[in-house]
């Protein structure tokens, strides 16, 4: 349990009210981002999504996969079968962030390059 009146506890309730600040803490972290580029445009099941990213255990892909799903950004469905079948998709407000992460990454492209020309440069 945290102190209420720890420095932590402060800047988040602070930053907590900046739009952008929310925003972020809803898919900042190491994972998260890998998991919505994955699930963009289609359904996979925990085993696809582990597949497609290697390096995650599978501890942190559950952890991720819940607070994404608890922040309303992944859909889970659980298929009444035996096994059971578990799918993950993005929900319509995760959807909304694809045009946002391309323009992103292509905007890490383009100072990747600038900043390995300024390397060489120096």
């Amino acid at each position: 349990m945290r102190k209420e009146n720890s420095t932590y506890t402060q800047n988040e309730t602070h930053l907590g009210e900046c739009d952008l600040s929310y925003g972020i803490a809803r898919i900042g972290g190491r994972w998260k981002l890998q998991i919505i580029s994955s699930l963009e445009n289609r359904v996979l099941r925990y085993s696809e999504l582990k597949k497609e990213l290697p390096m995650i255990t599978e501890r942190i892909l559950a952890l991720q996969l819940r607070t994404l799903e608890k922040d309303g950004l992944v859909t889970r469905t659980v298929h009444a079968e035996v096994p059971p079948r578990v799918e993950y998709e993005l929900s319509p407000m995760a959807l909304q962030l694809i045009p946002i992460f391309k323009q992103l990454s292509d905007w890490g492209a383009r100072h990747r390059m600038a900043s390995r020309q300024h390397t060489k440069a120096t």
